[in-house]
């Protein structure tokens, strides 16, 4: 069903749904059938098979945490630059996540949210490009609101579990969708302020990690975000690397 806008991002439809695949699946679909605008929201109370990055399955409770996408038309955004929308879902995330719970709260690149060290949500995002320029983007967001029954090896968390008690999930998403339109406009606007913002709640910056290079073990000390995407990473040796998603990942906790 299509909401009156009460719930919005940046003014388009908000379009709710019990049960889908995927969010970003469905936008995808919608995209394609020209039948979405810029600053569309689907959210999913049911998620079937949502995704997180490098192909892993992201799991949400039926009806009790947000699976959402928002859809935006990026202006004159450069394909190689892309990631600053990564950096905008995050900080949005990061901030609705902090401004509820007392712990630390971190963005741990490329696209989770922790609390302390437990995930608390994930981003995935998918652009179509129309020669050097983004077209759309489909910012798909997974945030565990009131799950309880989490694995331990997934290290996860949620808003719930973090503050004794139900929480308002609907609530939460108009909180992340207000923020994350004030980042939008900052951006848009040409203010590169938000990105200090983005850096300083990197998760383990300016603290020796063990990580994984090229499939070998290494330690490292992460510095900031280049435009890229790349983690820029101060080497044992005084060196600072730029590395992509390829080649470096946060080691296994």
């Amino acid at each position: 069903m299509e909401h009156d806008g009460r719930i919005s991002a940046l003014g388009g439809p908000f379009i709710e749904l019990a049960s889908v695949a995927s969010t970003n699946k469905t936008a995808a679909e919608l995209l394609r059938l020209s039948k979405l605008r810029h600053g569309a929201v689907i959210l999913a109370h049911e998620q079937t098979a949502g995704r997180g990055q490098r192909g892993r399955q992201w799991i949400s409770a039926p009806g009790r945490d947000l699976a959402l996408s928002i859809v935006v038309a990026p202006p004159a955004l450069r394909a190689d630059g892309q990631f600053v929308l990564a950096k905008l879902a995050a900080l949005a995330v990061h901030d609705t996540v902090a401004s509820l719970l007392p712990g630390e709260v971190r963005i741990k690149w490329p696209n989770d949210v922790l609390v302390e060290r437990r995930k608390v949500a994930g981003i995935l995002i998918e652009n179509e490009l129309a020669g050097e320029r983004v077209a759309w983007s489909i910012i798909g967001i997974g945030l565990n609101v009131n799950s309880t029954d989490l694995a331990e090896e997934l290290t996860a968390t949620s808003l719930a579990l973090e503050q004794g008690g139900e929480v308002d999930r609907m609530a939460v998403l108009e909180v992340l969708l207000q923020r994350f339109k004030e980042l939008w406009e900052a951006w848009s606007a040409g203010s590169g302020q938000w990105e200090a913002a983005y850096t300083e709640r990197l998760w383990s910056r300016g603290r020796w990690a063990d990580l994984v290079l090229d499939g070998q073990p290494v330690q490292g000390r992460p510095v900031d975000v280049d435009e890229q995407g790349r983690l820029l990473v101060e080497m044992p040796g005084g060196g600072v690397g730029a590395f992509a998603l390829d080649r470096l990942r946060f080691a296994p906790r």
